[in-house]
């Protein structure tokens, strides 16, 4: 695409070739996708990062996927991110999870190899034209007349621009625990940033306080295997991205093991060592990946505790032991790693931590991912108090495409509660804030059964294709996909059997009930025990060359047809209240007949829809009602506008 028309300085004062539409601070998950989606999008975008040998760094475990973050992760391929393609590239095992339950749950989850997934990631940022990757940490954000006019790196460089992302992850004021001791320092040991801390508070950002645990690394060869649980991968699993055609040729188990009362015992008698424990650590931890020590001492009752054992990498000793996250010092963990069975000689490579960082409470954001106190700055990722690669590449890649719909003066990219579980995660943190690190499921989703992960190109592409995020190859396969999807229910619906005929021969070999009146084909599907590809090879018919997915797809939109139709109606009654539009300059502290609580939180958040309110703790059904009262009634809404809402010279056009 074009570069998109700038309104720069003066090149006399700087270089040509020395400023830039957009800066991404931060060179994780969220960054990567932000650079790219933007790049692609006409920007000519700099990427900062601390050091560029930790591009897409995989801090904690060495997978993707599950459920939920195995739907944002198909969602991200579905709007042209980079994730999909980068972990398909790089799998060293993967299956499809919940196979036993219905298809709104069932998701991805792959290992993957660590430093070929930076790698591929590098190189597909270095090969990106518009694209400037640039090692410096961000120190400070300028502005002028209040929207962004660049930024100053600790080189002494500064780097104009008109926007700017933040995807600092977990690295604004860190500082590492092993039990009593701490110093400054994010993942990797790298230097944590405070001046950026500080430069964002002084712009009006307020920042709190999170942390999270990781895992011990080991080493391979001092790992005893025998008698320990494999677990392998699905050599029938898709990949995550609609172009990868299926699992890799050869797939390296994981192992599983389990803590028992010895560890436990361990454990308790270094409580006072744990740092959350002790009191050294202030912030809220992940409560849906809590550390050992915190397993322990919640679940009381449990005498073991599951621990995977995931390899990092084909040729790499280095070991990732999932479930036993921990802060205590180095000397504890070998200790009670030691009373496992399969790790009794376990040698350490990379002993475990706690960090606890800087993040920015969400309410403080759009739905665009844009900060209300400064025009054109956005946050991505675990500065917005998230947890998970996946959830920091999906918010990454709106914000990218919304700072370049900003700096187009368009409309953002806002999706709905009901199109994505992107749009779940970031309705979620800007309306509700956090009080802990925010991770995706899918019980989070009201209408989950029409997110599935098997549709995600089917809900999305044509949305991406519209900004220019979708290749042709990509578009042509998602076409492939939805046109044999359409034509073959079509079909399927118009084939008929009668009672009596050969079709009973069929039902009989699957202990399916004959018809007792003319059935359809897709009715026949229908049934529990009979598969389309089962149906197919009784019509003598071979299985179509179709993008991975698109089979699985046709069934679930076969099987579930009823409940499908049931939450699509659903979606349609709701909309007609919950899409009713806010204006941006409504005041609701003139609006005197909401109570005081809601007043205060509706001007906190200033929700952009009906249905956005509703969500929010504090706005009650009465508050909803004289809200909408003052929305349906011009005379009374013309009183509660403010006189100028700060932002409506800013040209508006519909991008959608």
């Amino acid at each position: 695409m074009a570069s998109i028309e700038n309104n720069h300085p003066s090149p006399k004062k700087y270089k040509p070739g020395s400023y830039y539409d957009l800066v991404v601070i931060g060179a994780g998950h969220a960054g990567c996708e932000a650079a790219l989606s933007a790049s692609r999008m006409g920007c000519r975008t700099l990427l900062l990062s601390l050091n560029l040998d930790m591009i897409a760094f995989m801090a904690c475990n060495p997978s993707l996927g599950g459920p939920g973050k195995g739907h944002l992760v198909r969602e991200i391929d579905a709007l042209g991110g980079e994730m999909p393609r980068a972990a398909d590239k790089n799998t060293l095992q993967v299956r499809m999870l919940n196979t036993g339950k219905g298809p709104a749950v069932q998701a991805l989850r792959a290992q993957i190899n660590k430093w070929g997934y930076q790698r591929t990631m590098r190189i597909a940022l270095e090969q990106e034209p518009g694209l400037i990757l640039r090692e410096d940490m961000a120190e400070e954000i300028k502005t002028e007349s209040g929207r962004i006019s660049g930024v100053k790196g600790r080189s002494g460089a500064f780097y104009p621009a008109r926007a700017v992302i933040v995807c600092s992850g977990v690295y604004l004021g860190a500082e590492l625990f092993l039990g009593d001791l701490h110093y400054p320092a994010g993942p990797g040991s790298l230097t944590p940033s405070y001046n950026l801390a500080n430069s964002l508070q002084e712009l009006g950002l307020t920042l709190e306080r999170f942390k999270t645990d990781t895992s011990p690394r080991i080493y391979r060869r001092s790992i005893n295997f025998t008698g320990l649980e494999p677990v392998y991968g699905d050599p029938d699993a898709p990949g995550f991205s609609i172009v990868r055609q299926g699992a890799p040729a050869e797939q390296i188990p994981c192992w599983m093991t389990y803590t028992n009362p010895a560890t436990h015992e361990i454990i308790h008698e270094n409580f006072a060592q744990a740092p959350f424990h002790s009191g050294l650590i202030k912030g809220a931890g992940p409560r849906y990946c809590p550390s050992i020590e915190d397993k322990v001492a919640r679940f009381t009752d449990r005498d073991r505790h599951p621990v995977f054992i995931e390899p990092e990498g084909p040729d790499t000793e280095e070991v990732y032991l999932q479930g036993v996250t921990t802060g205590l010092p180095s000397e504890v963990q070998q200790m009670f790693l030691r009373t496992i069975k399969g790790l009794e000689n376990v040698e350490i490579m990379r002993p475990a931590f706690a960090i606890e960082y800087d993040y920015a409470p969400p309410t403080q954001l759009k739905n665009s991912l844009e900060t209300r106190a400064v025009e054109g700055l956005f946050l991505a990722g675990q500065i917005n108090g998230t947890t998970g690669y996946e959830e920091a590449a999906a918010q990454g890649l709106m914000a990218g495409i919304n700072a370049t719909i900003y700096l187009k003066d368009m409309d953002p990219m806002v999706l709905k509660r009901s199109e994505a579980y992107i749009g779940v995660l970031i309705d979620d943190l800007v309306t509700r804030g956090v009080r802990e690190p925010y991770r995706i499921f899918t019980s989070r989703g009201e209408y989950r059964l029409l997110l599935r992960q098997d549709n995600a190109d089917l809900r999305l592409t044509e949305k991406s294709r519209s900004i220019g995020l979708i290749d042709e190859k990509r578009y042509k396969l998602h076409l492939e996909k939805k046109v044999f999807i359409e034509s073959e229910l079509e079909r399927l619906e118009k084939t008929r059997y009668n009672p009596g005929s050969e079709i009973e021969t069929f039902l009989a070999e699957y202990n399916s009930s004959p018809p007792r009146q003319p059935v359809t084909a897709l009715e026949l599907i229908r049934r529990p025990e009979i598969s389309y590809p089962s149906y197919l090879k009784w019509e003598n018919k071979p299985l179509p060359d179709l993008p991975p997915g698109a089979i699985r797809e046709l069934e679930n939109q076969i099987k579930y047809a009823g409940y499908i139709a049931k939450q699509g109606l659903m979606v349609e009654k709701t909309a007609r209240m919950h899409d009713k539009k806010i204006p941006e300059d409504f005041d609701y502290q003139k609006a005197k007949n909401l109570s005081s609580e809601a007043r205060q939180k509706l001007e906190q958040v200033r929700p952009a829809t009906i249905g956005q309110a509703s969500r929010m703790e504090g706005v009650t059904p009465a508050d909803l009602s004289i809200l909408l009262l003052y929305l349906e009634r011009p005379e009374l809404l013309a009183k509660m506008r403010k006189g100028d809402p700060g932002n409506s010279s800013r040209k508006k056009t519909n991008n959608n």
